[in-house]
């Protein structure tokens, strides 16, 4: 089984999917021939064609457009924003009608449309391109939000976004791009979307993370792990909305103390979703307060690396936290 990068998975989803189905199209700036600006698209414009790999103006709000458009119509687009950073002028469009369309016609139409965007900080882009948005989507019902943190997830979770009826927002953590690397089948595969996954069993507390914090809380368990005995079950949620609920109670059920991790401010992040559902659906088995590591609140990733440092969560940080929750 070949290894590949993050973004390699991310690329062989919308290829295999565009060789599947011919009503898969990506559009969005520079998806063409340069490739995206990351190369998520490099290759595709060349095998699939301008009819199918196109081009947007510098508008986000006519991407977004086009594509809740273009999937009311019976087609199947994929819509790329550049970085998380600049998805704010889509908001309406995105909120407040791909969302509704399902339920406002009473189930008789459906826009399924999946819009990528890198998020979060890690490579010195600064204010408008560290952006994590995750939590804005997630409040709203009628979207579906997934998060991958494996190239295996990258790969799988996009190829069954792109297959589902309801609009995906799906955002892939940039500084994980090519720093993540596993084994990816090349044969076709999806991962259920709403489905959490324990990526590493442990009896002592539970670590909730996704995206570029789930690498990193990996990195954290084996370190508190080796240099003191402290093991952590990790849960990757892969999937924001609709949240694996189950999961994320029955490993909190095990460990009874709960650490929730993620670069976004702190304040009404999605950290805050996962500690009020423990509180409801499991307080009596609490063994300790829910923690939450997560960015300050300030309004952005700072460009300086020493303040990046600063604002972001890293495997240091993470295992301080468990070492504090565990002695607790």
């Amino acid at each position: 089984m070949p290894e590949m990068t993050l973004i390699e998975g991310v690329r062989q989803a919308m290829d295999e999917e565009m060789a599947r189905d011919e009503r898969v199209f990506i559009t969005g700036e520079d998806v063409g021939q340069r490739g995206g600006v990351f190369r998520a698209t490099l290759g595709l414009f060349e095998k699939y064609g301008p009819d199918r790999v196109i081009d947007s103006p510098l508008a986000e709000l006519s991407i977004v457009a086009v594509g809740v458009g273009a999937a009311l119509g019976g087609m199947r687009p994929i819509c790329e924003i550049q970085f998380a950073d600049y998805i704010f002028p889509a908001f309406n469009q995105i909120v407040n009608e791909a969302a509704l369309v399902h339920y406002r016609s009473g189930g008789e139409w459906a826009a399924p449309l999946v819009i990528r965007a890198p998020y979060g900080g890690g490579i010195g882009g600064g204010l408008y391109h560290s952006q994590s948005v995750e939590a804005y989507f997630a409040h709203a019902p009628g979207l579906k939000v997934v998060i991958p943190s494996t190239a295996y997830d990258a790969k799988g979770l996009l190829k069954a976004a792109v297959r589902d009826p309801n609009p995906v927002l799906f955002f892939e953590p940039k500084k994980g791009y090519r720093l993540i690397k596993d084994a990816v089948p090349d044969e076709d595969y999806t991962v259920p979307l709403g489905e959490a996954k324990v990526t590493r069993e442990g009896g002592d507390l539970t670590v909730y993370a996704y995206g570029m914090m789930h690498y990193y809380v990996l990195q954290a368990a084996e370190m508190v792990a080796r240099q003191e005995g402290i093991q952590a079950e990790v849960v990757d949620l892969r999937t924001l909305a609709p949240l694996d609920t189950a999961t994320v109670i029955e490993s909190f059920k095990k460990t009874g103390k709960a650490l929730i991790v993620y670069e976004d401010n702190r304040f009404l992040g999605y950290g805050a979703e996962i500690a009020a559902l423990l509180a409801d659906e499991a307080f009596e088995y609490m063994d300790a307060p829910i923690r939450r590591l997560a960015g300050p609140d300030i309004p952005g990733v700072p460009f300086a690396h020493s303040m990046q440092d600063f604002f972001m969560p890293n495997p240091d940080k993470i295992a301080a936290a468990i070492r504090e929750l565990a002695e607790y």
